[in-house]
């Protein structure tokens, strides 16, 4: 996988980008000014960010995924990860043929709903899974893959389908395993 380098990921004139962050050099940024990345991250090929982007530390963010936040932010927080092919949006045209659609209409005749999406701490969102508007889901939910997130989710829960339901709890022990990370992380620092 062809990443920038520091002089090519540094010119793109990130609002925030932390140490350590892989970015595919086939991967579109659109108004990087706005997005942050945190420490260790990774974006990877034919991905698409736009707007109002904040990536955590330690997420991937998978081959062929859409982020755009157009008009609301879209936060992936710390450990979380997207598979292949996942589409995240902060704006919705409306399906029901009372406006018009598409980005050549003007916004007078268009309805658009606009809305945060937050994706916890230690979710991982499956596979070809969407995610709409005012979407929060909850810390360390699996998503399974095809799945249709339209309603925020609980915490630590394993959900499927379309549009998403829960189908069990997720278990914490990876939250055992973040703290071994962390903790080897300072005790690395301090030993420099």
């Amino acid at each position: 996988m062809p990443f920038m380098n520091p002089r090519e990921i540094n010119a793109l004139n990130f609002k925030y980008i932390g140490v350590n962050v892989k970015l595919s050099s086939l991967a579109s940024f659109d108004k990087p000014h706005l997005m942050s990345i945190g420490d260790n991250s990774r974006v990877d090929d034919f991905c698409a960010l736009s707007g109002w982007v904040t990536i955590g530390r330690n997420v991937h963010i998978a081959v062929m995924n859409s982020i755009v936040a157009s008009e609301q932010e879209i936060e992936i927080q710390d450990f979380a990860g997207l598979a292949f092919g996942c589409r995240l949006f902060s704006s919705s045209d409306d399906y029901s043929g009372e406006s018009m659609t598409n980005p050549t209409v003007p916004r007078e005749f268009k309805r658009i709903s606009h809305g945060k999406i937050r994706i916890g701490r230690h979710v991982i969102l499956g596979t070809n899974s969407i995610v709409f508007p005012n979407v929060n889901i909850g810390e360390g939910c699996a998503i399974g893959a095809n799945s249709l997130v339209n309603k925020s989710t609980e915490p630590w829960g394993i959900y499927m389908g379309s549009p998403v339901r829960r189908i069990k709890n997720r278990s914490k022990n990876l939250l055992i395993l973040e703290k071994n990370l962390l903790d080897g992380e300072i005790s690395d620092k301090h030993q420099d």
